[in-house]
């Protein structure tokens, strides 16, 4: 028997119909129905937008159109893709997804897996993959398109992918006025699918527009014609004409087209380039979010998939160093996605940055005078070992006897033995407490007490279900603080000390 010729005729290849097996004797089985997608979608927006005009009157400039979104002084790359993934995660359990991909240009640590800590929050389980995609505008698209190798190869049924980004731009420059944060969450599998991913088109080219050396804080640009002439106009237009020939679709096959750009007026040019008309361009986010570096393409997907109807297609089109073009077609489970915040959500919540200066603060850029209390002790590494598993992901317990929830903190142990309420010694089953919505039983504000947002709230919020803890407040308002008011958990950075960032639960209000 010749196994070389039986191999070689035992193979899939993929038509416009989707994928056909062949079987020993090279005869076309039947078609299979299995597919790789997007089994469910998040975003997230900060809470605070800073108007343009503010900035370019703070440097005495003038005009300046739309906003930008501005993440507190306590958020990060990390604690946005846990916010976006929460929201992607309505109604999946963590401890079923095999592996979790995050990308990002702005990973908070250079030496120690970003992806892991993310895990770690979303109590997801220990035997998982985890992966950082950085360093490249692309590091989203990239992700993405692993994660499909990962499920179509079987090593995974099911990645999360999140996409976060916080870059800086220097102050009085175009940078600074347009570069807004933001994150995007997708989770991919072969399962429940709501869009397929059909196939993709990849260019590499080391054709450098912007970039940051590994000591830089602001992000570098060349002249912006060069980028524009020899890396927009052509790469994007180069890419998406090589995925629809590789799929035989042409430009009146999609409903939208997600991709990169810096301004909205260039994000319309760009489109029309491309040979889409106007009404089949996804809303850019540029004037309502800024350019969200990495996440930018996939935050745009979401918007899309957030109106989408079975049957649609839609091309994301993705650049840095290249393009990545991926085309997507809607299936009917998009019917039963359930309630997200997603684009639309966190558009509708926000608060106006009220100054200049309190930007520059939350951001680090001025000196603050030290405070006069004694500071906070360094983080203990085998303190956090120690209790990774329970305090990260915010875990308590349910007593198996009498059904009490019960979250036990101090500076010590996340341990509770015997039940408050029957008194049952040890008969306790896990129970998470961050996805879980509560009201506030007290509050009070610290004005002493040195915080990059005055002043300090530290509240007790009783968990609905059961359950009290004590946390610090985030995104508030300090005169809408009132004794059962709502709230939602949101994972923080509470310091950073000796190249450590200390990250924890904070409580926010629920707005919606």
């Amino acid at each position: 028997m010749d196994l070389t010729r039986t191999n070689a005729l035992v193979t899939l290849y993929e038509g416009k119909g989707g994928l056909n097996q062949l079987d020993g004797l090279g005869r076309r089985g039947v078609e299979t129905t299995t597919m790789t997608g997007i089994v469910s979608y998040g975003a997230y927006i900060p809470y605070h937008r800073l108007a343009r005009s503010v900035i370019a009157k703070a440097w005495g400039r003038p005009g300046g159109r739309g906003e930008k979104a501005v993440a507190n002084y306590d958020e990060d790359t990390i604690s946005m893709s846990v916010a976006a993934a929460i929201d992607c995660l309505n109604g999946n359990d963590p401890k079923e997804i095999d592996a979790l991909y995050l990308a990002t240009t702005t990973a908070p640590y250079r030496e120690r897996q970003n992806s892991t800590i993310i895990a770690s929050a979303l109590g997801m389980a220990r035997e998982i993959r985890n992966a950082d995609f950085t360093n490249c505008l692309r590091a989203g698209a990239n992700a993405l398109l692993s994660a499909k190798d990962a499920v179509d190869a079987g090593s995974a049924k099911q990645v999360l992918v999140t996409v976060s980004d916080m870059r800086l731009g220097g102050a009085s420059g175009d940078n600074e006025s347009s570069l807004g944060d933001g994150a995007a969450a997708l989770l991919i599998g072969s399962e429940g699918v709501i869009a397929e991913i059909e196939g993709s088109y990849t260019i590499s080219d080391d054709l450098v527009d912007s970039w940051r050396a590994h000591d830089d804080t602001f992000v570098r640009s060349w002249e912006e014609r060069f980028g524009l002439d020899e890396g927009f106009r052509k790469m994007l237009a180069e890419a998406a004409q090589g995925v629809m020939e590789k799929c035989g679709l042409k430009q009146q096959d999609f409903a939208k087209v997600c991709f990169y750009s810096t301004n909205s007026r260039r994000h319309a040019e760009l489109g029309r380039g491309m040979g889409f008309e106007a009404e089949q361009i996804q809303d850019s986010l540029l004037d309502t979010v800024g350019n969200t570096g990495a996440a930018l393409p996939l935050m745009i997907l979401v918007g899309a998939l957030e109106e989408a109807k079975p049957g649609d297609r839609i091309l994301v089109v993705s650049w840095g160093n290249g393009c990545d073009a991926i085309v997507l077609k809607v299936t009917d489970a998009i019917k039963k996605v359930g309630t997200r915040r997603g684009i639309k959500g966190h558009l509708e919540i926000k608060r106006p940055l009220e100054s200049y200066e309190k930007y520059l603060r939350w951001r680090g850029l001025v000196q603050l005078e030290s405070a006069a209390r004694p500071g906070k002790s360094p983080t203990s590494m085998s303190s956090l070992w120690r209790e990774h598993r329970t305090a990260m992901p915010l875990f308590g317990v349910k007593c198996t006897q009498c059904g009490t929830p019960q979250l036990f903190l101090n500076a010590a142990s996340t341990r509770a033995r015997v039940c408050l309420e029957c008194q049952a010694k040890d008969q306790f089953e896990e129970y998470r407490f961050a996805d879980k919505r509560g009201s506030l039983a007290t509050f009070s504000h610290d004005f002493l007490a040195l915080s990059q947002d005055p002043p300090s709230t530290l509240t007790v919020v009783d968990f609905d279900g059961g359950g009290r803890g004590s946390f610090e407040m985030a995104d508030r308002d300090p005169e809408e603080c009132k004794i059962g008011m709502k709230v939602e958990m949101t994972f923080r950075k509470i310091f950073f000390d000796r190249g450590v960032h200390n990250y924890f639960w904070k409580c926010k209000p629920a707005r919606d």
